[in-house]
């Protein structure tokens, strides 16, 4: 089988383009190192940019990186038709078997959805949703952006939904929809070394520091929790710039914890950081006001954390079943449970790991993947 997943080179998304080698977003890096353990089928990555990048022929034996120069005027401005006639023109050349549009953030979707070939979708942030939730701001980003994913959900095949809540939120705009997770990648499944590196218990946030994943408001709470003596602390990893009203409020709060001691800022980490503090600490919390999936929770999950989550979106399906995963609703809830853990003796799950990887390895998601192609293409 050939398949064509079309997905967005970080070098792009960070104007990044000195690197010498493509890398993606977690979730399709996952998803790619699972189809590199199958022999029997052929995957060609096509990604969009803007400027000229080093070429990598191969990612894998069996997956080739397909980089596609697009002029300024072909973006968004245009409805990405610049992509879209770039990619048709290349998928004329691959002769795919099925396309596969990562994501309706960007060109991803709409550009398999024109490409010519039996094509799917796969929903990674919920744009529609994002934009009735105020996520972009008053610019014409938002609607521009909930129109293109609505034509490509409705022009598509069918559509990979990352949990039951996207589910619900595109099964009105999709003629087929499947619920298949997003992967986690391999590194994640690597043997835990020894917890406990830390006296205090340690929990871990991660993610960009904005509004909807509520840095800010987790930190007042752990500062209210050591206040009220008993003893904790957190490491906040992500992005920070403080351009914003949020991210500056977020810093000065930020640097008064770091001062009494309870807080510490470790800026955006790769895979291998990552795995070391997760490593040395003891609890993961994840509280937005809006979550597709959840990738970073189910990463924790991987490494065994005691996980406080909020009660919503994609965080439900990855909570559920899982030894130590706790669900609030509400801030003081959530409060309330960390204060309780901690009271009992912050002892750490034992059997979250294994069952993480029965569900979310990327080999267990790459079949999925062609499971779904097989019954596209058979009928």
């Amino acid at each position: 089988m050939r398949i064509v997943q079309i997905t967005t080179d970080s070098r792009e998304h960070f104007k990044d383009y000195d690197t010498a080698a493509p890398y993606f977003g977690a979730a399709p890096e996952a998803l790619l190192a699972g189809f590199s353990k199958m022999p029997n089928i052929e995957v060609h990555v096509i990604c969009c940019v803007r400027s000229l990048v080093p070429s990598t022929p191969k990612l894998a034996q069996n997956i080739h990186y397909h980089p596609v120069l697009v002029p300024k005027s072909g973006w968004m401005s245009s409805l990405y038709y610049g992509c879209s006639t770039k990619i048709r023109e290349l998928c004329q050349r691959l002769q795919p078997d099925i396309v596969h549009g990562q994501g309706t953030e960007r060109e991803c979707a709409i550009t398999a959805a024109r490409s010519g070939f039996p094509n799917v979708v796969t929903i990674h942030g919920n744009v529609k949703e994002l934009h009735r939730l105020g996520m972009f701001g008053k610019g014409l980003y938002g609607s521009m952006a909930s129109l293109i994913e609505t034509r490509a959900l409705r022009q598509t095949k069918g559509v990979f939904c990352n949990s039951a809540y996207t589910r619900s939120l595109v099964a009105s705009r999709a003629n087929l929809t499947w619920l298949v997770p997003n992967a986690i990648r391999a590194e994640f499944f690597q043997p835990i070394s020894v917890r406990g590196k830390r006296n205090i218990p340690t929990f871990v946030i991660v993610g960009l520091i904005c509004p909807r994943k509520r840095q800010l408001e987790l930190l007042k709470m752990v500062g209210a929790i050591v206040r009220s003596g008993r003893q904790m602390q957190v490491v906040i990893a992500g992005s920070l710039s403080e351009n914003s009203e949020y991210e500056a409020a977020f810093g000065a709060e930020l640097r008064q914890a770091e001062a009494a001691g309870y807080a510490k800022f470790a800026g955006f980490l790769g895979v291998q950081a990552l795995l070391e503090l997760l490593d040395s600490s003891h609890a993961f919390l994840h509280f937005p006001s809006e979550e597709s999936f959840g990738l970073v929770v189910a990463e924790a999950m991987a490494r065994s954390l005691k996980f406080f989550g909020a009660n919503l979106g994609g965080i439900v399906d990855i909570a559920s079943g899982i030894d130590g995963a706790e669900l609030h609703d509400d801030l003081q809830s959530l409060q309330a449970g960390v204060i309780r853990w901690l009271d009992a003796g912050a002892s750490t799950p034992a059997l979250a790991a294994e069952e993480i990887a029965r569900r979310y390895h990327p080999t267990v998601i790459a079949n999925a993947h062609l499971e779904i192609y097989r019954e596209i293409l058979a009928h």
